[in-house]
């Protein structure tokens, strides 16, 4: 009587993981949109504190833009589409850029 034995070798295979890329959301200024609209969508969209949102509109009005949030790149973009649309919808050309971080 023969016995056959086979070997199965199993092997497990580590994934390494690395967190998502970052990106600068950045409000660009213009001589069009109000600064009571660029407040409205920091606190409204970014969840920005009124002194924050209050900063950061004098800053992109004095400087010409700023970095106004930093986020994993799907949500930096949905959030800059959402700031788009609402600024379109309210007669704004506000321009909001991605740039890595």
């Amino acid at each position: 009587m023969s016995t056959k034995t086979e070997t199965v070798t199993k092997t497990k295979s580590k994934t390494k993981l690395s967190p998502p890329s970052l990106y600068n959301v950045i409000y660009v200024n213009d001589d069009v949109t109000t600064m009571e609209f660029v407040m409205e969508t920091l606190k409204a969209i970014f969840h920005h504190d009124d002194t924050t949102a209050e900063s950061l509109t004098v800053k992109i009005h004095d400087e010409g833009s700023s970095v106004v949030s930093t986020l994993p790149y799907e949500i930096a973009e949905q959030k800059g589409v959402e700031v788009t649309v609402l600024a379109r919808n309210n007669g704004f050309p506000l321009n909001v850029k991605l740039e890595p971080s």
